[in-house]
């Protein structure tokens, strides 16, 4: 595996941003993670193909990156290659007047906006969801009872070494935070179906939604969403919080005090303080209740 044959390969040839050593901290919203080998933004779907062919030339492992809103990076980096999507995959359009074709890049809230501005409805669901459309939909992301997959109409991939893929979105399947989409193809652009509403009808309920979320989570300190899932019907943070978890910590690591299924950083937290203190929390739900959570956070770089 030779990651500076590839940054060599790269460098100058491909319309793409390319780093050794950037923090992963940078790129994820708990502001942990150590350094990742190599990091390449890339900015067209050329620059994607040809990047993700010279990594495999080199045997350079490599993983497709949003806004790390989810994820927990090791403290010691990640030795491949972290993929992030650019300009051309930020874009968005309308066709036959309810159909929006959207590229994962861009983020949740300006697509949000967009609909907005188009008066297409549908899209409240996913109001103060953080992070990139590609995130939401890789996820299935939404309510209790609605979720953004009920509203994709086909989806592009880049499978590797192959080309181009459009999915039907009846092709794949939707689940509680997952989708049947392989974790080895690249999610590139999804066309949403949505139906005309009303503007102010639109912006009230996205307001509704994003207020509801701003009061059952926390803002203004670093954190990484929900650390674990919901079991079944039961709520998670509900348990943690009968637990009596909420204000634990470990090193500067801790259970947000007021929305217990959240863990903050208070400046300088390790990915090995976040892991112990998810443990703790497991332990005690374990313990109370018989009950096997399921971490909501993704790791890399991590055992």
């Amino acid at each position: 595996m030779s990651v500076y044959n590839a940054y060599l390969a790269l460098s100058g040839t491909i319309d793409a941003d390319l780093s050794l050593d950037e923090a992963l901290s940078r790129r994820t919203s708990l502001r942990i993670g150590g350094p990742a080998a190599l990091t390449c933004v890339c900015h067209t779907y050329g620059a994607l193909s040809r990047c993700v062919d010279v990594l495999a030339s080199e045997d350079v492992d490599w993983v497709v990156l949003g806004k790390g809103t989810d994820i927990l990076a090791s403290d010691r980096g990640y030795p491949g290659c972290v993929i992030v999507l650019g300009r051309e995959f930020r874009r968005m359009g309308v066709s036959d007047d309810v159909f929006l074709t959207v590229g994962t890049a861009a983020m949740v809230s300006k697509t949000l906006t967009f609909s907005l501005s188009h008066e297409l409805s549908g899209l409240e669901i996913l109001a103060g969801i953080p992070g990139t459309l590609g995130g939401a939909v890789s996820t299935d992301a939404g309510t209790r009872h609605h979720w953004i997959g009920a509203l994709v109409h086909d989806a592009v991939v880049l499978r590797p070494g192959e080309g181009m893929h459009r999915y039907k979105g009846s092709d794949i399947e939707w689940g509680y935070r997952q989708t049947s989409l392989p974790s080895s193809e690249v999610l590139l652009e999804v066309t949403l179906s949505l139906r005309h509403g009303d503007k102010e009808g639109i912006a009230a309920e996205a307001n509704r939604m994003l207020h509801r979320r701003g009061r059952t989570q926390p803002m203004g300190r670093p954190c990484a969403g929900e650390t674990f899932r919901d079991p079944g019907d039961g709520s998670a943070s509900k348990m943690l919080e009968e637990c009596g978890v909420a204000g634990y910590s470990v090193g500067a690591a801790q259970v947000s005090p007021a929305y217990p299924n959240f863990i903050v950083n208070n400046g300088g937290a390790t990915a090995d303080d976040v892991r112990s203190l998810m443990k703790a929390m497991h332990d005690k739900v374990r313990d109370a209740y018989d009950v096997d959570l399921q971490p909501e956070v993704k790791t890399l770089g991590l055992s």
